[in-house]
């Protein structure tokens, strides 16, 4: 497994970090609270090789992964009685990515919490800029071959 020494969440995954409040563990990932918590329940969930971005995991890491959200979500709702979930994860420092080390943020909701909305009330976007990232997107996608 690879590991950084500079990586805060190598650091978890290699138990060298002792004020971590991990929840799960396994051969692959590892999930724990934040230090800072949008809100009670918010969990971090991580592979435990050092990867930087979601486009850089293994095709085995990324089917982990996606289940163990799957099933953490679930069990985070049922638990802290949430009434909806964020799932949010970030590429690059321009995306908002604070640690280079894939992580899935799991954001459990609720009508009043303090977050508000994570997306813009409105865009303006010409139908023309739409169809021509459509047609790009389009294109590009028939190269993936599950």
């Amino acid at each position: 497994m690879v590991v950084q020494s500079d990586c805060p969440f190598c650091a978890i995954v290699e138990h060298a970090d002792p004020d971590v409040r991990e929840v799960y563990r396994d051969e692959e990932s590892v999930a724990f609270f934040p230090t800072e918590p949008a809100v009670l329940g918010h969990t971090l969930v991580i592979p435990r090789r050092h990867v930087p971005v979601i486009w850089e995991l293994s095709e085995d890491e990324a089917q982990h992964l996606g289940l163990l959200i799957s099933r953490m979500s679930r069990v985070i709702v049922e638990t802290v009685d949430a009434e909806g979930l964020n799932v949010i994860q970030s590429n690059g420092e321009t995306a908002t990515q604070s640690v280079p080390h894939v992580h899935f943020h799991l954001v459990p909701r609720w009508s009043d919490d303090s977050i508000g909305r994570i997306w813009p009330p409105e865009t303006n976007y010409s139908e023309h800029a739409k169809d021509k990232t459509w047609d790009a997107l389009r294109d590009a996608c028939g190269e993936i071959h599950l």
